[in-house]
């Protein structure tokens, strides 16, 4: 079989930083909080839905702001992300290219696991994608390797014969973690100087350079 393929989310397939960013601010102004620039809001990405309430609060915030504006934000969000996400240009493309080639294809983010699977179902129709893995209650996240290890083993493949394909360091660590190789994206989050002080040395500039790299 074919190299599995596991790609992030957020960053990666889709430029998700408009509804992020609106729903953000959406709960933040219900608890009375300052809203954030898109520049901010984009740094504040990758950790998932609570971690990016944490640091676009307070330091001191509580746990009681803490969790009210979490709730807020993913009702928002549940209700508008499709307004604010974008598939980016080339990617359907990329991946359509990657399956006809016989590549098993999965996606794992830090996005909780209810809009993940909604998202990559309503964006991607075309691509089979043996599995769609987001956060999940009980399961730690990335970079922690064990979504990357499931997703293995619905590949029916060793870690050494998967890639993690992602826009941060945090990809970068997880691949390392599941014992897996790693290819960095540079239209996402985080820049090129920043993955590469994180160790990346396969660089994907455009999805016709990944391309090149997965296929």
């Amino acid at each position: 079989m074919k190299h599995g393929l596991i790609f992030d989310l957020d960053g990666t397939l889709v430029d998700s930083l408009q509804g992020l960013a609106t729903s953000l601010n959406h709960a933040l102004a219900l608890s009375g909080m300052p809203t954030h620039g898109h520049a901010a809001v984009r740094g504040f990405i990758g950790n998932g839905a609570r971690v990016l309430i944490q640091r676009s609060l307070p330091a001191d915030a509580g746990e009681a702001l803490l969790n009210t504006a979490e709730q807020a934000f993913k009702a928002h969000y549940d209700l508008t992300w499709q307004d604010g996400t974008l598939v980016y240009d080339g990617v359907v493309d990329l991946l359509e290219s990657l399956q006809s080639r016989g590549h098993p294809l999965a996606v794992l983010s830090n996005k909780p696991h209810s809009f993940t699977v909604a998202m990559v179902e309503h964006l991607f129709p075309s691509i089979r994608f043996a599995a769609m893995l987001g956060q999940r209650a009980g399961i730690p996240h990335k970079p922690d390797p064990a979504g990357a290890l499931e997703i293995a083993k619905a590949f029916e493949l060793d870690s050494p014969n998967c890639t993690v394909i992602g826009d941060s360091t945090m990809d970068l660590e997880t691949a390392r973690n599941a014992g897996m190789q790693a290819v960095a994206v540079t239209w996402g989050f985080h820049d090129r100087k920043r993955l590469i002080a994180a160790g990346a040395q396969q660089i994907a500039d455009c999805p016709g350079d990944l391309l090149e790299l997965l296929g």
